[in-house]
C-alpha cells in the first residue's frame, strides 16, 4: 500500500489540484485583507430614473385627488356648494399656504447656498441645521399628506360619512401638532426645537432680540390671515362644528363676526412691536422707535375693519370706512418706505451673485430690471396687503386666498435681500473691527546705531 502510494508522482494530475487549492484560498484571503479584490456593485437604479417613476406617481396621485374631489363637490346640490366648498377651504387652505411659504423658503436656501451669503453666519446656526434638500423632503410630504386629507373630506362628506369626514382634519391638525412637540429624537428634533424655541421667544421677548427672533416674526405678519384661520378651524373643532349647519351662523362664538378674529390678525404685530421697544432698551436706537410705529400702523386696519360688525350700517359708511381707508394708505406707503430704505440696501446687493456661473445668475445678478421689478411688486402687493387684514372683506375667500398667496409671494423676494442687507452688515462690522496695523517705515527697518556685530 505505501509503495503504492509512494509511486504517485508529484506530477500527478490529482496531486496538481488537490495541493492547488489552498494556494487559491490563500491568495483570495490575502487580496481582501489588502483590499484589492474587487466586489461588484449593487445594483441600484439610476437615479434619473428614479425621479421619474417618483414623478409619475406623483401625477397620478394628484390626477387622482382632483379627479375625485371634483366628483364629490359636483354630487352636492348647488345650493349648498358653495358653502360646502367655504368650509372646506377654510379647513385645508391654511396648511395649503403654510407648505407652500416651505417650498419657497427651501428656494430661498438653496440661492443663499449657490451665492456668496452665508445664511448658517446669518441666523447662526450648527452643522445640524436643515438644508434645501431637507426643507424640500418635508414640503413634498405635506404636499402629499394635506391634499389628501382635503379629498377625504370632501368625498366622505359628499357620500353621506359626515362623522368620518368631520374626522379628516381634526386628525390632520392633532398629526401636525404632535410632530412639532414630538420628544423623540426623529425627524429633525434639533430643527423643531429651534422652531419651537424662536416662537417661544417671539410671544414672551424678555431677552435680547437675535436676528432670527424679528425674521420670523416679520414672516408671521405676513402669515396673519393664515393664523386666523387655524384659529377659527381649531375653535369649530373644540366646539364641534365641523361638518355641521352651526360653522356658518355668523354670531356663533366662531363665526366670522368672532372677535377672536381681529385679535389673532393683530398678534404678530403687537409681538413685532414689543420686539423693537426691546431693541430700543438694549441698544438705544431710535430707528427701532420708528420700526415700532410701523408696526403699530396695522392695527387701526384691522380693528376698524373688525367693527363693521358691531356698528350701524351708517355710521361705518360715513365714519369708520374712511378712516380704514386712511390707515390702510398709511401703512401701506410706510411699510414700503422701510423696506426699501431700512431693511434692504439694492445699491450693493450680492444675492444673485453664485459662485459658480449659471443662467441664473447671469439673469438676476445686476440686471436693472430685477430693481424695477422689486420695487413696483413690493409697492402694489404692500397696497394689497390690508385687503387680507380686514376682516369685513372675507366672504370672497378665493379672493382673500389669492391675495394671501400674493402676499408670501413678496415676503419670499423680500427674504433674499434682507438676509443680504444683514450678510453685508455683518461683514462691514467685521472689517470695521479688526485692529489697523501699523506699516513700518524704512529707516525702522534698519538696525539701530549702536547695534554690534
Amino acid at each position: 500500500m505505501f509503495g503504492g502510494l509512494a509511486a504517485i508522482s508529484n506530477n500527478s494530475p490529482i496531486l496538481r489540484r488537490v495541493s492547488s487549492r489552498p494556494v487559491v484560498f490563500d491568495q483570495e484571503l490575502n487580496e481582501m485583507k489588502s483590499g484589492s479584490l474587487q466586489i461588484s456593485p449593487a445594483i441600484m437604479p439610476s437615479p434619473i430614473l428614479l425621479w421619474r417613476f417618483k414623478l409619475l406617481l406623483f401625477l397620478i396621485w394628484g390626477c387622482s385627488c382632483c379627479k375625485i374631489s371634483w366628483d364629490s363637490v359636483m354630487r352636492m346640490s348647488a345650493d349648498l356648494r358653495d358653502l360646502f366648498l367655504y368650509e372646506a377651504f377654510l379647513y385645508f387652505n391654511p396648511l395649503l399656504l403654510v407648505t407652500m411659504m416651505v417650498w419657497l423658503w427651501g428656494v430661498n436656501l438653496w440661492v443663499f447656498a449657490q451665492s456668496t451669503v452665508s445664511y448658517t453666519k446669518v441666523f447662526d446656526l450648527d452643522q445640524n441645521h436643515l438644508t434645501h434638500n431637507e426643507i424640500w423632503k418635508c414640503a413634498t410630504w405635506m404636499t402629499i399628506v394635506v391634499p389628501t386629507s382635503m379629498t377625504s373630506y370632501l368625498y366622505l362628506y359628499s357620500h353621506g360619512e359626515v362623522s368620518l369626514a368631520a374626522s379628516q382634519p381634526v386628525l390632520l391638525y392633532a398629526a401636525v401638532a404632535l410632530l412639532l412637540i414630538f420628544p423623540f429624537d426623529i425627524f429633525y428634533l434639533s430643527s423643531r426645537y429651534y422652531l419651537l424655541r424662536t416662537l417661544w421667544r417671539i410671544l414672551l421677548p424678555l431677552q435680547a432680540i437675535t436676528f432670527s427672533d424679528f425674521f420670523v416674526a416679520d414672516i408671521l405678519t405676513s402669515m396673519a390671515k393664515v393664523l386666523s384661520d387655524l384659529e377659527r378651524s381649531a375653535c369649530r373643532m373644540v366646539h364641534r362644528q365641523v361638518a355641521t349647519i352651526a360653522w356658518f351662523e355668523a354670531d356663533s362664538v366662531c363665526g366670522s363676526h368672532s372677535i377672536a378674529i381681529p385679535l389673532v390678525l393683530v398678534l404678530p404685530y403687537m409681538c413685532r412691536f414689543f420686539q423693537c421697544l426691546r431693541q430700543y432698551k438694549d441698544t438705544g436706537e431710535k430707528t427701532t422707535l420708528f420700526n415700532a410705529l410701523k408696526y403699530s400702523t396695522a392695527i387701526p386696519v384691522i380693528f376698524l375693519s373688525a367693527l363693521k360688525y358691531h356698528v350701524f350700517p351708517d355710521r361705518w359708511t360715513n365714519i369708520y370706512r374712511p378712516l380704514w381707508l386712511l390707515s390702510s394708505v398709511i401703512n401701506s406707503l410706510y411699510s414700503f418706505y422701510w423696506d426699501v430704505t431700512r431693511d434692504w440696501d439694492l445699491s450693493s446687493s450680492r444675492i444673485f451673485m453664485f459662485k459658480n456661473p449659471s443662467l441664473i445668475s447671469n439673469l438676476l445678478h445686476a440686471r436693472q430690471w430685477v430693481l424695477f421689478w422689486v420695487l413696483a411688486s413690493n409697492l402694489i402687493l404692500r397696497c394689497t396687503w390690508t385687503y387680507k387684514l380686514s376682516a369685513h372683506l372675507r366672504h370672497n375667500y378665493i379672493t382673500v386666498f389669492t391675495i394671501t398667496l400674493l402676499e408670501m409671494l413678496r415676503r419670499f423676494q423680500w427674504i433674499f435681500f434682507r438676509v443680504d442687507n444683514e450678510w453685508n452688515k455683518m461683514n462691514h462690522k467685521q472689517s470695521s473691527s479688526l485692529p489697523m496695523t501699523e506699516i513700518p517705515k524704512e529707516e525702522d527697518k534698519l538696525l539701530p546705531t549702536d547695534h554690534n556685530v
